[in-house]
């Protein structure tokens, strides 16, 4: 059974800094690519950052680069989103994707940055 379980999430100042986990199980997670994704109320969820695997190479959406590192390791068949310098505009459900020859979806973490 496929399962991609994010935490980590919660209630952040602007400012201030998280780290989201998505822990996989039931798949060979070495050899998917991994991404985080976000949806904000009212709008469509966006693509925010992506890692490849055994690469490791990166993407960022332009709105996070700079704030925010995406990071796996496959070891602990998990991947990491580190959210540095957070604004009210970060207020979204994220999601952790799995991208491979099938693709899986996390249940959703809520970040909220307000103060």
């Amino acid at each position: 059974q496929v399962q991609l379980v994010e935490s980590g999430g919660g209630l952040v100042q602007p400012g201030g800094s998280l780290r989201l986990s998505c822990a996989a199980s039931g798949f060979t997670f070495s050899t998917y690519a991994m991404r985080w994704y976000r949806q904000a109320p009212g709008k469509e969820r966006e693509l925010v950052a992506h890692i490849a695997s055994p690469s490791g190479s990166t993407t960022y959406a332009d709105s996070v680069k700079g704030r925010f590192t995406i990071s796996r390791d496959n070891g602990k068949n998990t991947v990491y989103l580190q959210m540095n310098s957070l604004n009210p505009e970060d207020t979204a459900v994220y999601y952790c994707h799995a991208r491979g020859s099938m693709g899986y979806w996390g249940q959703g973490t809520q970040v909220t940055v307000s103060s």
